[in-house]
């Protein structure tokens, strides 16, 4: 049995004052009794230590009278990280440090009294697909880490929105929702069940019948009514949960193709998530994510793995949806992509409409993806902006980072924090793209996780690092990373595993979880809601979820709320301001 147990080492009062050493005891007991400690030799004799390295040991007699097995050798080894290195910024210890920020956070704060009632020309909506509080404060902090700091003064770009609000996420049936119904609820407006998109709470899941005249519209389709380009972009695949509740009405979220559908279904009339893509909003302007396989016939090979058998077509019917988009829009400056270098390659002054399939089901985990073959979420989204913003009107582009969910699901929290950085990423490609004056970006999640981090971990702790102590219950490490439940859930021998034995770091390490599920599930907890820009006001306090798609509806002038447009329109659009001095305002706000 192996023991990495971290600590801390201030050797000042050894007379190394200026020094900083970071401390690493590897414990390896043949004795399946516990270690409580070690003698370690005296300090002192290393006052004078400048090489990068040092091996430190000491005994400590183990006694096991049964088995007769003694006493073991402690590993130890002392890092020098450098010259005057504190844990934290020295600057940290004047409280005039603390309170010159507060007062800088206080002068941006009275800014605000002076609201943005503009018309929002455009409107964006980032989710994060399972991204609960506790994933974006871990995501803050790896994103400082990345960049060789400690973390936890990093500031996200949705951290800079100056409007936070709180979202209710609960489903018309169920206390902890899932993504089809949430997604429903901040795109269209209304509560609804579990397992169903872009219809009522009347409809029922799985049962066809209860679809019709039970439909709701989406945001997406306010503003496509509207005279606006549209867009969708997402991590997964178009039509899984989240996209589609922003053009397709489906009593079930995994009827993906008719290839998923049972016969019944098909029998009374109700189409598939991947046909209503195409057929009920036929001219949405952008639309890039994962699927291709659900868009052609039944066993059709890959044109990117034509050897792998479960990426092929999935379609009973025969239609090739994708062959049917391109001779739709062929005259209309529409082009079909299907991986990074041809997306990149398009000039979007060129580009009225783009398909982007850039795999058969959902994208690869940013820490996976072939940077040569598949775009990033922040490449996507740049690609779009650039060609939504040329419709005089506006646009409205929903985002997903769809896969920070996956992460959490399996149980890989490295995967999802990096999702959720990429998605941060993203929303500040959004911002240097557009004007916070004319744009209302909205930055959400549809619902958390049984994800946390804790045990009183040093500042600086990576955040996929071990906590400072062993359980004081069975005496073996932990990470600072847990869940709730989940695939992480390991016994090794009749007890815990010890994780010192494996690579807790690794991308695809499955954190320790307290009860054993194939998969994690969602949480309950209320997601915050970041805003900027006209209107961005309106989200605040604690509201139910479904109330965000009325506000940006509002602030943008389509849907239902109209009345007040008449009335702020000449004074309030910016459409008189020079680009120029648009851009000013908006690199200026985005600097500050």
């Amino acid at each position: 049995m192996t023991l990495f147990i971290p600590a801390s080492c201030d050797w000042s009062s050894n007379g190394n004052a200026g020094k900083s050493w970071r401390v690493v005891l590897v414990f390896i007991q043949y004795n399946p009794t516990s270690c409580s400690g070690c003698v370690v030799n005296d300090l002192s004799l290393y006052n004078d230590l400048s090489s990068l390295e040092l091996e430190l040991f000491c005994k400590r007699q183990l006694t096991d009278n049964k088995m007769k097995v003694a006493a073991l050798l402690i590993l130890g080894c002392l890092v020098w990280e450098g010259l005057a290195k504190p844990k934290f910024p020295e600057q940290e210890k004047d409280p005039n440090f603390w309170k010159g920020l507060a007062q800088s956070s206080l002068k941006n704060a009275l800014t605000l009294q002076e609201l943005n009632k503009n018309i929002a020309k455009n409107v964006i909506l980032f989710l994060g697909d399972g991204m609960g509080i506790s994933t974006v404060t871990a995501a803050r902090i790896l994103k400082g880490q990345m960049s060789g700091k400690s973390g936890e003064e990093t500031q996200l770009e949705m951290d800079k929105f100056p409007h936070v609000a709180l979202s209710k996420t609960y489903n018309t049936n169920a206390q902890v929702p899932d993504s089809a119904g949430t997604a429903t609820a901040y795109l269209c407006g209304v509560k609804a069940n579990e397992g169903t998109v872009g219809v009522s709470a009347a409809a029922v899941r799985s049962q066809c019948n209860t679809t019709q005249g039970n439909e709701v519209t989406s945001i997406l389709k306010w503003a496509k009514d509207a005279g606006k380009s549209v867009g969708i972009v997402t991590t997964t695949r178009v039509n899984h949960a989240t996209p589609s509740a922003a053009y397709a009405h489906c009593v079930d979220r995994d009827w993906y193709s008719d290839g998923e559908m049972p016969p019944e279904a098909l029998q009374s009339g109700c189409k598939d998530i991947a046909r209503q893509l195409f057929e009920n909003i036929p001219d949405i302007n952008v639309i890039m994510g994962g699927g291709r396989k659900y868009m052609y016939p039944k066993n059709t090979p890959d044109v990117e793995y034509p050897g792998d058998k479960k990426h092929n077509g999935t379609r009973k019917d025969g239609r090739n949806l994708v062959g049917e988009w391109i001779d739709r829009v062929k005259d209309k400056r529409g082009y079909y992509v299907w991986n990074k270098r041809d997306l990149l390659s398009l000039n979007p002054n060129n580009v009225d409409y783009l398909l982007g399939l850039f795999e058969p089901a959902d994208l690869a985990y940013e820490l996976e993806r072939n940077e040569d073959a598949d775009p990033s979420l922040t490449e996507m989204v740049e690609v779009a902006i650039k060609i939504l913003r040329k419709n005089e009107r506006g646009f409205y582009l929903l985002v997903e980072g769809g896969r920070i969910d996956h992460g959490h699901h399996e149980g890989k929290a490295k995967q999802a924090l990096h999702e959720a950085v990429e998605m941060d990423l993203a929303i500040t490609r959004a911002g240097l793209l557009t004007s916070v004056h004319d744009t209302l970006t909205v930055v959400t999640a549809d619902h958390s996780h049984v994800f946390s981090f804790g045990g009183y971990t040093p500042r600086g702790n990576s955040i996929f690092g071990l906590a400072p102590m062993m359980s004081d219950i069975d005496q073996k490490p932990f990470t600072s990373i847990l869940y709730g439940n989940g695939p992480g859930f390991k016994f090794v021998n009749g007890s815990r595993e010890n994780v010192s034995t494996v690579d807790y770091e690794h991308n695809n390490y499955q954190a320790q979880s307290a009860v054993p599920l194939s998969m994690e599930t969602h949480g309950g907890e209320d997601v915050a809601i970041f805003s900027k820009g006209p209107m961005a006001h309106l989200l605040h306090g604690v509201q139910e979820q479904h109330y965000i798609p009325h506000v940006m509806a509002y602030a943008a002038c389509i849907g239902q709320n109209k009345d007040h447009c008449r009335t702020t329109s000449g004074s309030s659009s910016l459409s008189h301001i020079s680009p120029t001095l648009a851009i000013l305002l908006s690199v200026t706000w985005f600097l500050c």
